[in-house]
């Protein structure tokens, strides 16, 4: 079995990262996290969480006003194609989705 862990900085300005952390057995992915965070007022916020703490492909969306939302479904597929589907989605939209906090 193997684990990864890392950061990778989205935006050093506004402070946005994503961390991402998956288990793997042989080439298949079987566990993943991937969370998208930013620094404000020297505080990390999260944005959004997609994960697979449940057997499937999860999204939680966070809003400034309410925290954490209820998860949704967010990929039919295995979960190393949700895996992949989160990180693209979050790295094309990570501005959006800030916004999106912001305003919730």
């Amino acid at each position: 079995m193997g684990y990864v862990s890392y950061r990778e900085t989205l935006d050093l300005v506004r402070g946005t990262y994503l961390y991402v952390e998956f288990r793997t057995l042989g080439p298949e992915v079987i566990d993943h996290s991937l969370v998208l965070v930013m620094r404000v007022q020297g505080k990390i916020e999260i944005v959004r969480i997609y994960d697979a703490a449940h057997g499937f492909n999860e999204l939680h969306r966070f809003t400034r006003r309410d925290g954490k939302q209820r998860g949704v479904p967010f990929h039919r597929g295995n979960l190393g194609e949700g895996m992949r589907a989160a990180m693209s989605s979050i790295k094309s939209n990570f501005q959006q989705k800030i916004e999106g906090w912001d305003r919730g």
